[in-house]
């Protein structure tokens, strides 16, 4: 197998609209909406291109690319800073514990609060893979090259960052959550409501939903029973996310209440444990441990699968991974074992 991370380019469009078709609906990072999908290649080509190392309101797609057949087989994103635009809503679980003399009891009340917490953090998202590659490390690739690259261009990405699981659903397609809470105030089916979102957002259920806290009691026993689960395809994504030292808040998300998970970005495992070094030799087989390699910033960047030999002086780069990369000795990579 001969696997590249690479930066999404606007020739990938067609790419990208075939894997959003394939998600099943619900995917807000990646709607199956050409329109869409192409303003989003036409503006992280502008950040790609931006040159200050700065934090800002950028967006980086990236592809997975079989190099075999010249395949698109999956996609990842990084939102760097979220909230600008307008902003980024959640529902936070608390709860309100309440005394009463008269009964001598105590009562303890969960509810969700409308909130902005989370504006400001970064966030990856909008991961999806072929199901035909979801084995051998390739998982893994995907989503940890994000963090390969938030290293290497770590001003550009806040302090915290974030990571947004589609919610459950049920047999039918449909989103307890969205039907048992958001859904009883818009006249809108989940699956209208969610083609409405992939396009222009969730912005218009915060426009309209109270702004109060609501008593999870009140909802049906189906909405509260999902808030803050992932959707069924999701949960190896929630494993990897956990791994990485991701953990849930209890925030959620209004539209389908899935979980969102979040963690300091500098405690990222892959962003805490990656190293760089020079390579000293490239060997057509190299007897050393598997790991993600990147190199190259920005729009250059790379990322694969590689045995690597670590020696005194630098490291021993198969040379398969080399050509995917376009190193040779005396450049520096950055990688973290798998």
């Amino acid at each position: 197998m001969t696997f590249l991370l690479r930066t999404a380019r606007e020739s990938d469009l067609d790419s990208l609209y075939r894997m959003a078709k394939g998600t099943g609906g619900g995917f807000t990072n990646l709607p199956p909406s050409k329109p869409t999908l192409k303003t989003k290649l036409e503006r992280t080509a502008a950040c790609f291109a931006r040159t200050e190392d700065t934090l800002g309101d950028d967006l980086f797609v990236f592809i997975l690319e079989d190099t075999a057949n010249r395949k698109a087989r999956g996609t990842c994103q990084i939102f760097s800073l979220i909230g600008t635009a307008w902003p980024f809503y959640s529902y936070r679980i608390g709860a309100m514990t309440q005394y009463s003399k008269e009964l001598d009891r105590t009562f303890r009340a969960e509810m969700l609060t409308l909130c902005t917490d989370l504006d400001g953090s970064s966030e990856v998202g909008g991961l999806f893979l072929d199901a035909a590659e979801r084995s051998a490390g390739v998982g893994k690739l995907l989503a940890r090259s994000r963090y390969l690259f938030i290293r290497l261009h770590r001003a550009r990405f806040a302090d915290r960052m974030i990571a947004e699981l589609r919610g459950a659903h049920d047999d039918a397609g449909n989103s307890p959550f969205w039907d048992g809470l958001a859904g009883r105030f818009f006249d809108m089916t989940f699956h209208e409501a969610d083609e409405f979102n992939a396009v222009h957002g969730n912005q218009f259920i915060a426009d309209l939903m109270p702004k109060h806290p609501i008593y999870t009691a009140l909802l049906n026993e189906h909405a509260r029973a999902v808030m803050g689960q992932p959707h069924v395809s999701g949960r190896p994504a929630m494993r990897m996310l956990e791994d990485e030292g991701f953990a849930w808040e209890r925030y959620v998300d209004i539209f389908d209440g899935g979980p969102s998970m979040t963690v300091r970005t500098d405690a990222i495992r892959t962003v805490r444990n990656a190293r760089e070094a020079a390579i000293v030799a490239i060997a057509e087989e190299v007897p050393g441990v598997h790991h993600i390699v990147a190199h190259g910033r920005l729009a250059a960047f790379r990322a694969c699968l590689a045995h690597i030999a670590e020696t005194g002086e630098g490291i021993t780069l198969d040379a398969a991974a080399a050509d995917l990369l376009g190193v040779t000795p005396g450049d520096v990579v950055t990688y973290v074992a798998t």
